[in-house]
Order: structure tokens, then sequence, then C-alpha cells
């Protein structure tokens, strides 16, 4: 306590209490503007080809694409019952590589071409995990092609003009969320087509 001119105040390390408050309110603004500043910016980094949410195959629990932003990203429309199917284990030795690197698979199982993907989620991520031991991420069963394609697939293919004309077609999009290239069905994911762009998508920075 300090007696100045029969009036007392508090003085706190040298600081007149009124002054002391008014810092405490200016550092808890300036905190409260960083937490929102921090909050705001994942959704701010999210490129537009990216907003989109999917349940996850395994479980139905749903998954914003939002969460693979800044990562080269390989988007692949899948069938257990097609000529193509094998494909599967080369697209996880290609995750399995190059996931250090940046690069993540995305898996959408369709049944829009010859009917070859008829299962429920369970029988397809059972298939898939204990056929080709698929790691990379994939979601339940979607439509890719048509009026009724879901919204992912529209960006994608307003952005390619090129639509899926079978199983295991593949789109790359790049660390900013453009779509630099599109790949048909026979072009393997061990290609040196494919792996190249791969490459070529992993060395750029966000």
């Amino acid at each position: 306590m300090a007696t100045i001119g029969g009036v007392r105040r508090h003085i706190i390390c040298g600081m007149n209490i009124t002054h002391y408050l008014g810092s405490v309110a200016l550092g808890l603004g300036l905190l409260f503007v960083g937490e929102a500043q921090a909050q705001n910016a994942p959704a701010a980094a999210c490129p537009a080809i990216l907003k989109h949410e999917f349940a996850r195959l395994q479980d139905d629990v749903p998954q914003n694409l939002c969460q693979y932003a800044g990562k080269v990203i390989l988007v692949v429309n899948t069938a257990s019952f097609c000529g193509f199917t094998k494909q599967y284990e080369g697209l996880e030795a290609l995750y399995g590589k190059y996931q250090s690197k940046g690069l993540v698979v995305l898996g959408f199982p369709s049944n829009d071409f010859g009917k070859q993907e008829p299962g429920s989620s369970k029988e397809i991520a059972d298939f898939c995990f204990n056929t080709y031991g698929v790691k990379f991420p994939m979601f339940a069963k979607t439509e890719v092609v048509g009026d009724k394609r879901n919204a992912f697939y529209a960006a994608l293919y307003q952005a390619t003009k090129s639509a899926p004309k079978w199983n295991f077609h593949k789109y790359l999009i790049d660390r900013n969320g453009k779509v630099v290239d599109s790949f048909w069905s026979t072009t393997a994911p061990d290609s040196s087509s494919l792996v190249s762009a791969v490459e070529k998508a992993l060395e750029q920075k966000s």
C-alpha cells in the first residue's frame, strides 16, 4: 500500500492498478485474437477442391478431405471385381514408397462400371485389406460419373473435363490443390508416366 495525497493506491511492480488492469485486458484481447486466427488458419489453407466430406469405408466416420491439404493426392475410383483390381497392389506400393514425402492415395469404391463393386462397405474393406493389404485411405461406396456423381468428382471433372470411363481412373492433385493430371484405367500405378508426374508434384512446395 502507498498513500498519496490521502488516497490509497495499490502499487504493483511500480505500476498503477489502473494501468495494470489495462495491460491485462490488452494481453487477453491479443490472446483471443491469436487463438481465433489459429482456429481459422486450417480452413483458410484448405483449397476449394478439398472442401468435401465422406464417410470412411471401414466405419462410416465422416472424414473431411481438408486434412490432406498440402499433400500430393492421387484420387482413384476402385472396384473389387474388375480386370484392373490388381492395381490395388501397385497403388499401395506407390503409397508406401512416397507417403513420407507427402503422397496420399484416396480410394473411392464405385459400382458405376459393370456393377463390379456390389458389396457392402465391410465387404469391400475386408477384401481390400485381406487381399492387397490396402492401408491408404478409402471411403464409402459412391457415384463418380453422371448427374448423381458426388461433389468431389464433379469438381475433378470440372477441373479436367475428363471423367472416368471405367474403374481405376486416376486424378493427380498437387500440394496447392490444383488438379494437374488425369490417367486412364490402363495407366498402371507403376507406369513411368504416372510415377514421373507424382515425383514432379512432390518436388514442388506448397
